[in-house]
């Protein structure tokens, strides 16, 4: 399936949550569907957990004194 019909299927979604449910059902199919996106993102492992977790590298500090 294209990423095309993706973004279609997921803003069809979002339009019937909202119009049939209101702004509080668009935010929340909206939520878990980002919430979906990730797992999958995860689990095809596109992502790994420690990309979540990783500190900030201090070198980035160290250039603005």
């Amino acid at each position: 399936m294209s990423m095309a019909v993706v973004g279609l299927l997921a803003g069809m979604a979002l339009g019937f949550a909202g119009y049939f449910g209101g702004f509080g059902a668009f935010v929340l199919v909206a939520a878990l569907g980002a919430v979906g996106f990730v797992v999958g993102r995860f689990l095809e492992g596109d992502l790994q957990a420690g990309e979540f977790f990783r500190p900030r590298s201090s070198d980035r500090y160290e250039r603005r004194r």
